[in-house]
């Protein structure tokens, strides 16, 4: 402890006694050290001393930091006086670091002078600088003393510390020359003139706050760093006699005695990226020109020259300008690429085939002509041919038609070409067209793939089985365009290496060759990139629409417009809000869409798609029907068979049933004429009949004119209450057609029985009765004449009553009118058993005349007793009502 005490005095003493006298005297607080520069990285330590003050101790301080309180744990008390704090510096901005107090009080009263701070100034120790190079460069004849370096720069730096760099060059034994920046690179100006031949000391020192470091340093002959300019004014010959060949010329500014220099040459076809570099021990000495062997005949060149210090020079120069130039020619070293196109012909039994044909790859000049020649590929005398021709090269084309011919299916030939330019002659390409029957005999290549990668056309296959291949043909064919490109026979992928479309349908195939003769092909379409189609699909209906389904037709796009397989085809169709969405196959170019609704109108559209994208036609409408096809006709024919149903059994029903329908629409009317009732006559006594059964066989009608029954009726008419209820069949049963003075008041026979139905009354047999005297004359006629036996009548007949029986306002309006307008009638009786004395009896009958109503019926007898004993007895009123005139005559 005592030994620690003593180091914290001896502290003290020595902080003491590094502030300033200016601190002492403005400040009770003084922070030690006054103005760091510290590192990013590492941690910061000081110390806040109380001076001239006994009012606070340093318990009553604390740190701040960045606006922070900085914790109690980094404190460290060193006495009352002093107080330490520690502090890691990670940031790289520059900020203040203060030691105040905590009594608020004491700071207001001696005003801030309880409050310290300090400014923190931050950085990074430089770095070393690394890969320093500098050069020397050529000024026309000379080398320009002006010596320029660069370095890369290594570490971070601050804007509160910079770090700067200084070069320095020196001369060995001489002088030493610096230059100073901010950046990574300068300039050194080394005296007058640059030292040749001597050595160079060259080294890059960097610095700042935090201190120092020094790059490695470069110790080389001074032409080490010499960097000359490119050889000047480079020419290239051709020599007519030398076809592979080029010679090359060109100059230098800069003396050897004060740089030796030594060259590097390099050449490449015109139009290709890959440069061929002479060998450098070839270009070792000191040389002017230089001759490029080896090269193409007929191909145009280009060629450049560089060089540097022959004395392990650093720096080789710029290339020069590019020099160009073309090789003389020479006979063509490769046969004519020669490849045929196979049609149909004009007739089914024969083929068209077209010679085509390429410059051969090593022409070495340009191609003139090219000669054909057609032969049977059996015949032994090549020479003798069947056809022969010269034909131009045309400057145009790539590809030169040869010859088209007319080939039978079971004929082959062969075909011979060479091509010709301004030297000579190439050597024979021969290719064989065998009858159309042996293709199939040579096999094809198997698992054929193309496909697109990086631009290019990738072909790959299983090669056949044989002995005898030579080699592939690949063709690609587009829009009528073909071209072609021969492998040799190992040959497994490929890449087309003609120039190719984009959006382009190719059709590539591969042929195998088997001496000559073409096998058969393996085929596959591609596309170097797809994209979406440009022509859209035209959709349509087929027919008109039903009411449920609809069948949609839609065009192809043709090949050209495609742009890329046509994937699937995606059919739309919207009623309203909704959208249906339906995706059919891309060999498919109909569909029928069903599950419709009747009398709706829906629009339709279809969406054509490829890898690359798609196109959609334009929308087509259409009205779904009312009904469906047939349906209206099946409702035609049911409903006119339903109607014919029911007039067929409408018909019958009138057959089977015409009694009934005749009763109820034509209801029978009675006939007086066929009246069963007993006639009688005054003058003529009726004959005597047994009596049987109560009933008289005689039946006489009484026809009374409507206007005779006038009086009868107007007179008693009030006091003759109708009684339907109960003498229904009353009113039904008058014995002569009305009351009049000869008839009963009485019943009949058949409404004795009130005990009997009324229906079965009226529907059964009307029974007509009547009381007539059997004597010569009516009352008040002969009175001297004895009295007659009087007899009661009944009718058999079967007729019903008559509307005027069963209506009697009726019958008593009609009368009325009647009487009117036709004068009356005298009352008529007809007799059925004697129709001869008609006559007579009407003279008779002629004074007769009706008697009215005038006694009441129940003071009524009968004529005699032997009436009275079958009669029934007298009713408390007349039964029977009036009836005026009768029947109606039929």
């Amino acid at each position: 402890m005592g030994s620690g005490r003593a180091l914290q005095l001896l502290a003290l003493a020595f902080l003491g006694s590094a502030l300033p006298a200016r601190v002492e005297a403005d400040s009770y607080l003084a922070i030690v050290p006054q103005s760091p520069v510290l590192e990013v990285g590492t941690n910061f330590t000081a110390t806040c001393v109380i001076i001239n003050t006994s009012e606070v101790t340093a318990d009553d301080l604390y740190w701040i930091l960045f606006e922070t309180t900085v914790p109690v744990e980094q404190y460290t008390k060193i006495n009352e006086s002093a107080l330490n704090v520690t502090v890691a510096i990670t940031r790289e901005e520059s900020e203040w670091l203060f030691c105040q107090c905590k009594k608020d009080v004491l700071f207001f009263q001696n005003n801030g002078k309880l409050v310290h701070g300090i400014y923190l100034q931050k950085g990074y120790v430089p770095g070393k600088p690394e890969n320093l190079s500098c050069e020397a460069v050529q000024q026309q004849q000379y080398i320009s003393t002006n010596f320029s370096c660069k370095w890369q720069l290594v570490g971070r730096q601050t804007a509160a510390v910079p770090t700067s760099y200084t070069l320095y060059a020196a001369v060995l034994f001489m002088q030493i020359y610096n230059e100073t920046t901010q950046t990574n690179r300068a300039n050194v100006k080394l005296g007058d003139t640059f030292p040749h031949h001597m050595t160079l000391e060259v080294w890059v020192e960097a610095h700042n706050k935090l201190g120092k470091i020094e790059s490695e340093h470069l110790k080389e002959d001074s032409g080490w760093f010499v960097k000359p300019d490119p050889p000047s004014d480079v020419k290239v010959f051709s020599e007519k006699s030398f076809p592979t060949s080029l010679l090359i010329n060109w100059t230098h500014l800069i003396p050897k005695e004060r740089v030796k220099l030594t060259y590097q040459i390099r050449y490449r076809q015109n139009g290709t990226q890959n440069w061929t570099y002479v060998p450098p021990r070839d270009t070792a000495t000191d040389i002017k020109s230089f001759r490029l062997q080896g090269l193409q005949p007929y191909q145009v060149y280009e060629t450049q020259v560089s060089c540097k210090n022959a004395r392990q020079g650093l720096y080789w120069s710029t290339w020069s300008t590019t020099a160009t130039k073309r090789t003389p020619e020479a006979r063509p070293a490769s046969i004519p690429d020669l490849w045929r196109i196979i049609a149909e012909g004009d007739s089914a039994s024969e083929r068209r085939v077209h010679f085509i044909c390429k410059d051969p790859v090593l022409a070495n000049g340009r191609i003139i002509k090219f000669d054909i020649k057609i032969q049977d590929p059996k015949e032994k005398v090549k020479n003798r041919s069947l056809e022969w021709d010269s034909i131009p090269r045309s400057s145009q084309r790539t590809i030169t038609d040869l010859k088209q011919i007319h080939l039978a299916d079971q004929k082959s030939v062969q075909a011979i070409v060479t091509a010709t330019n301004s030297v000579g002659k190439s050597a024979e390409a021969s290719l064989v067209i065998s009858e159309k029957a042996r293709v199939s005999e040579r096999p094809p290549v198997e698992e054929l793939k193309v496909w697109p990668h990086s631009g290019q056309l990738w072909l790959e296959w299983k090669p056949p089985i044989s002995t005898e291949l030579s080699e592939y043909v690949v063709e690609w064919v587009s829009e009528g365009q073909t071209d072609w490109q021969k492998e040799k026979r190992n040959t497994r992928s490929t890449a087309i290496k003609g120039p190719l479309e984009k959006f382009v349908c190719y059709k590539v195939s591969v042929y195998p060759i088997y001496k000559g003769w073409v096998g058969k092909p393996a085929s596959k379409e591609a596309y170097l990139e797809q994209g979406a189609p440009s022509e859209r699909p035209v959709v349509r209906l087929q027919d008109k629409p039903g009411r449920n389904q609809a069948l949609l037709v839609w065009t192809e796009i043709p090949q050209g417009s495609r742009r890329g397989f046509i994937t699937n085809y995606t059919i739309f169709y919207t009623s309203g809000s909704e959208t249906h969405e339906i995706t059919v196959p891309a060999n498919t170019t109909s569909y029928t869409l069903k599950s419709l609704s009747g009398n709706t109108k829906y629009d339709t559209w279809i969406k054509a798609s490829t890898i690359g994208g798609s196109v959609t036609s334009f929308n087509h409408s259409f009205t779904t029907l009312i009904y469906a096809p047939g349906e209206m006709e099946f409702i035609v024919v049911g409903v006119s068979m339903c109607f014919l149903f029911i007039v067929v059994m409408t018909m019958l029903l009138c057959v089977y049933k015409k009694d009934v329908i005749k009763e109820n629409f034509w209801p029978p009317i009675p006939d007086p004429g066929e009246s069963t009732i007993g006639n009688w006559s005054p003058e003529y006594p009726l004959k005597a009949e047994t009596q049987k059964d109560s009933g008289l066989s005689g039946i006489s009608v009484l026809d009374v004119d409507v206007g005779d029954g006038k009086c009868v009726f107007e007179e008693d008419k009030a006091g003759l209450p109708l009684k339907k209820d109960k003498y229904l069949s009353e009113e039904h049963s008058s014995g002569i057609g009305g009351s009049s003075c000869m008839s009963s008041p009485r019943q009949s026979v058949s409404d004795s029985d009130e005990g009997g139905d009324m229906a079965d009354t009226t529907a059964s047999t009307v029974q007509y009765s009547s009381v007539v005297a059997a004597s010569s004359g009516y009352k008040g006629q002969t009175p001297n004449a004895p009295p007659q036996q009087a007899f009661f009548s009944r009718s058999e007949s079967t007729q019903p009553l008559l509307d005027s029986e069963e209506n009697q306002d009726m019958l008593l309006q009609e009368g009325s009118r009647q009487s009117k307008r036709f004068p009356p009638r005298q009352p008529r009786f007809t007799d059925s058993a004697d129709s001869a004395g008609i006559a007579e009896q009407q003279e008779l009958l002629e004074p007769l005349d009706f008697c009215p109503l005038g006694e009441d019926s129940e003071h009524a007898t009968p004529v005699d007793g032997q009436a009275a004993d079958w009669l029934p007895a007298p009713a408390p009123l007349s039964s029977y009502m009036p009836q005026l005139g009768g029947y109606r005559p039929q």
